[in-house]
């Protein structure tokens, strides 16, 4: 089996159990806190991710691709100046920023969440952000070397230390209001994220060839060019992944003050934003398990392809990539659409959420394309191309949402237009700049067809859900509906010729590549 396709099957087993695990966390939350303490929760959690966002410096992709080059070479003395360098950057910049983080805490809870609760999860997290630094930067060295299953296992080990801690720790410190249990939350992720990163640095003893702590500072001082190296790539990088990060940081904001103007109470608005982003939006980026495996594995593949000048490959591996993210898009898409209310009311225990879980799903196939694009992009050369692309989606996200959440016949139901304006934005933007650089058949037979199939899928499990073991409990009905779509969905990709013995036999659990 090809480095590419063992890496993607390595963390797409990783992601689907992760997210598997990560819902079971969501579903512990919520019942746990509910939508209040979902909403503090969600609000907290994009400036956390903006800290991490400048912390990483863009590194983990910048590092993924450069150690690919360098293997490819066999020059171990450039991978190793490549991780002290990554290192001594992103510990200095925790250093700076996590005392930042909280000192600014009680003016960004009280003036722009509007809901001084918030404080109270942004001071809990912000002790975990150095921890992710030197972790992103372990990730991007195994990703480099095309070897997933450390990052993949860390991962796992993550989603089961927090599961096992948030149960208890929320309903601690429930008594004592929502908001020190939704901190709790936060400070079960710490806990996750140190496991994870004990296990990468035991990985990385185990493995490596050569000794980091060995004339450590001496690599530092020689490591301009490699420093220069890494930020032509980290920069333009950072710059898209920084844009998706202030604009998902000023979301919740807008949102706030939105429906403010529109006469919804601070409290209020916060439930509405729970049920949103914390209930409908987890649900929805689920299947994306299968992008970002895709996406992770694209980069060094497309890298060490672009450096031997091999564009058939190139473009064979995007073929690969979006071709699989559309057929498992596409059942992910008719699940949740025709599914969306008994799934919510199994998991959280109510169905708010499901409306924007029924008006969203049929254009998250966009979203399901955007990572391996950018994967793609960013491999290319081409970051700085996606970060405009990033750019202009998140301008006109945040003004799609100010203009129509604050209206009262709009309300939260804008905040989801906008958000589904933004992302299908810039996945066109991403696959235009693509096309300008490659080759690629746009086979629309078969984009036709896959329609079909989803159609008479979804159809299907409609009927099941409405007509079906009526008297049975509602996960038995689900688990049916589910079995069905899935196998008839299977069923007439073969029959229509959209999936064949040759991609069968490229599923590990068939037969391994040679």
């Amino acid at each position: 089996m090809s480095k590419f396709l063992k890496g993607t099957f390595i963390l797409l087993v990783a992601g689907l159990i992760t997210r598997v695990l990560g819902f079971i966390n969501r579903i512990v939350i919520a019942r746990s806190i509910g939508e209040e303490g979902v909403g503090l929760y969600m609000m907290a959690f994009p400036t956390f991710i903006l800290v991490v966002t400048i912390t990483q410096l863009g590194l983990p992709v910048a590092i993924s691709k450069n150690i690919a080059e360098a293997e490819a070479k066999g020059n171990f003395a450039e991978i190793k100046k490549i991780l002290v360098v990554s290192l001594a950057t992103t510990i200095s910049l925790s250093i700076i920023f996590t005392p930042a983080l909280i000192f600014l805490a009680p003016y960004l809870s009280k003036t722009l969440f509007t809901d001084p609760r918030t404080y109270y999860p942004l001071v809990a997290i912000a002790p975990v952000i150095p921890v992710i630094a030197i972790s992103s930067v372990l990730r991007g060295y195994f990703q480099g070397r095309q070897n997933m299953r450390p990052a993949a296992n860390s991962q796992i080990l993550e989603q089961l230390v927090r599961i096992t801690l948030i149960a208890v720790m929320t309903r601690t410190f429930i008594p004592y209001g929502v908001e020190y249990a939704a901190a709790a939350a936060m400070v079960a992720s710490i806990l996750g994220e140190l496991i994870s990163l004990f296990y990468l640095m035991t990985s990385f003893k185990l493995k490596k060839r050569f000794k980091l702590r060995k004339n450590f500072f001496q690599f530092v001082k020689s490591g301009k060019n490699t420093f220069i190296s890494l930020m032509d790539i980290a920069i333009p990088t950072l710059g898209s992944r920084l844009i998706g990060s202030v604009a998902w940081f000023f979301e919740p904001i807008v949102v706030a003050h939105s429906l403010a103007i529109a006469g919804v109470a601070a409290v209020t608005a916060t439930k509405l934003y729970g049920s949103l982003t914390g209930y409908a939006l987890p649900l929805l980026m689920l299947p994306s398990f299968v992008t970002y495996s895709l996406a992770t594995s694209l980069v060094p593949a497309i890298s060490e392809a672009n450096s031997r000048n091999n564009h058939k490959l190139i473009e064979y591996r995007l073929q690969q990539a979006l071709r699989f993210a559309f057929l498992t898009g596409g059942l992910s898409v008719i699940v949740l659409y025709v599914l969306a209310d008994p799934l919510m009311q199994l998991m959280y225990g109510s169905t708010n959420g499901a409306y924007f879980i029924r008006l969203m799903a049929p254009f998250f196939l966009f979203y399901y394309y955007q990572g391996p694009l950018q994967a793609v992009l960013q491999a290319l050369n081409l970051a700085r191309a996606a970060m405009i692309n990033s750019l202009i989606g998140a301008v006109v996200k945040t003004v799609v949402i100010f203009l129509l959440a604050s209206q009262p016949s709009f309300g939260i139901t804008g905040a989801a237009l906008g958000i589904m304006v933004g992302f299908v934005l810039v996945t066109i933007l991403h696959f235009a700049t693509v096309l300008k650089k490659i080759s690629f058949s746009f086979i629309i037979r078969d984009y036709v067809k896959t329609f079909i199939v989803m159609g008479a899928s979804g159809w299907l499990g409609y009927w099941l859900m409405e007509n079906i073991l009526l008297n049975e409990h509602l996960t038995v009905r689900v688990l049916s509906s589910l079995a069905g779509m899935s196998i008839s969905y299977i069923v007439l990709l073969i029959l229509f010729g959209l999936l064949n013995q040759d991609d069968l036999k490229r599923i590990p659990f068939i037969r391994n590549l040679t």
